[in-house]
């Protein structure tokens, strides 16, 4: 008589069924990451910005021309241009190489774009990105 030896067997049918829970969460919390002011961009063909690792710093100007910045507990707050220099010019001391960007409603005056542009390099911004969205061919 053959005795039939017994192997252990780990069941992964359960691990699976974590896994795509887990996926589904990641995949419906990604978009709320993306936090800060509603603004309507302007269309664009351009290329992408290679990724960085640090979280850049979004200034964003609705189409009042107010300021808002994605730093600190209250990112809703309607900032004045000099306190926006304040508090991007302190961060860019303690990260020198953390990317700086503009959302600018498409409604927003360039040369309001601009003097927020040219605030943020004087306050210590190597260089201003702007976020824009690409058009859509219909």
């Amino acid at each position: 008589m053959r005795r039939r030896r017994m192997l252990a067997e780990i069941n992964v049918v359960p691990y699976i069924d974590v896994m795509l829970v887990l996926l589904v969460i990641f995949m419906v919390t990604a978009p709320m990451l993306m936090q800060g002011v509603e603004v309507e961009l302007p269309k664009a063909d351009a290329a992408p910005v290679e990724d960085q690792d640090a979280e850049p710093l979004i200034v964003s100007i609705n189409s009042q021309g107010q300021l808002f910045l994605n730093l600190g507990a209250n990112e809703k707050q309607v900032l004045e241009l000099a306190t926006v220099r304040q508090r991007v010019a302190a961060v860019l001391r303690r990260t020198p190489d953390k990317p700086v960007l503009v959302w600018g409603d498409q409604k927003v005056a360039y040369g309001d774009v601009v003097l927020v542009m040219t605030a943020l390099q004087e306050a210590g911004a190597p260089s201003v990105g702007l976020v824009t969205e690409s058009p859509t061919v219909n």
